[in-house]
């Protein structure tokens, strides 16, 4: 029987890299004991890859001198879409680990025909975004996989749960949906213990198990990307605000993302309430929004708002 796929190519990519490689220090790299190690070297030999074993002091394992694999067929447009992928994704705080971007990277460069590779390299050195860079959050590419497929299979889970505030819990739930916002990876569930719809950060969450009980189904034109949205707009900061608008409810939300607030058509304009650690902050996001509307509470933005104002007038005059 052949060892498991990924961890021959693990064990491949171990030994291109590395000129020679004791068995002991092939185990630790893939945990697992020697004994295994001589099944997955007699694995990549059955597959005709030219492993050669050295015995006795300084011996190990080693690729055949001169021999390479076959180069990655990407054509052009192809390599470019998939480091601009990688990089994009470091960018913007999607992934996993800053190693996981920059092996990946050393691994299609090592790969690629000679002219193509630095053709590669330009790009990525001559790249600009005019976007600032995304502090990300780090979460583990198995965790991600992990509640994929549940997701994907229908089956619950169960996991320990940090809170924003520390507080230790474990909660059985049932997945729908994986989403990014700002570099964080969020869960969109229904928690079985309460009964109700939940967002969890991904990054919080520990000792995930897979259950065999199915998951509960989600609602009929379930949408995680706006459960996530409307959680992230009732983050219970220090104000609740509510603010009429002057403008069409389809207007409001082309100004106003709906992580940061929620929108509600009303027949005297569309209706904003956002949650906010600073009035002051409140005031210029209003002065942003180029559009008449009426402050219904907290009556201290009011005073917030009036005192920008007074400060616009002074600079203009």
């Amino acid at each position: 029987m052949l060892a498991p796929t990924s961890r021959l190519l693990e064990l491949l990519e171990l030994l291109q890299t590395r000129s020679l490689m004791t068995g002991r220090e092939v185990a630790d790299r893939l945990a697992v004991d020697t004994r295994t190690v001589r099944r997955y070297i007699a694995a990549l030999q059955e597959l005709g890859i030219p492993v050669e074993g050295q015995r006795g002091v300084g011996g190990g394992y080693r690729m055949r001198p001169g021999f390479r694999l076959p180069p990655l067929m990407l054509n052009d447009d192809e390599a470019v879409v998939v480091v601009l992928g990688l990089v994009a994704a470091r960018r913007f705080g999607l992934d996993s680990t800053t190693e996981s971007v920059d092996g990946a990277l050393a691994k299609i460069h090592r790969v690629l025909p000679a002219a193509l590779r630095r053709r590669v390299e330009a790009l990525e050195t001559t790249l600009g975004f005019t976007t600032a860079t995304t502090p990300g959050v780090s979460v583990s590419g198995d965790a991600l996989l992990l509640l994929a497929d549940v997701i994907r299979r229908r089956r619950r889970l169960r996991s320990a749960y940090r809170s924003f505030s520390g507080a230790e819990s474990e909660r059985e739930i049932s997945p729908h949906g994986l989403v990014v916002h700002s570099g964080r990876w969020y869960l969109a569930a229904y928690d079985h213990a309460r009964d109700d719809l939940r967002t969890f950060r991904v990054d919080r969450m520990r000792r995930m198990v897979i259950s065999d009980e199915p998951a509960l189904a989600p609602p009929d034109e379930f949408d995680a990307v706006a459960h996530v949205s409307r959680s992230l707009a009732r983050v219970p900061w220090t104000w609740e605000v509510e603010v009429l608008l002057g403008l069409a409810v389809d207007q409001a939300a082309e100004r106003i993302p709906p992580t940061l607030g929620e929108l509600f058509e009303t027949q005297d304009g569309t209706l904003l309430r956002m949650r906010v650690s600073s009035l002051d902050w409140m005031a210029s996001v209003l002065a942003g929004l180029d559009c008449p509307f009426t402050v219904h509470r907290p009556t201290e933005l009011r005073a917030s708002v009036r005192a920008l104002a007074d400060r616009l007038r002074t600079s203009a005059a």
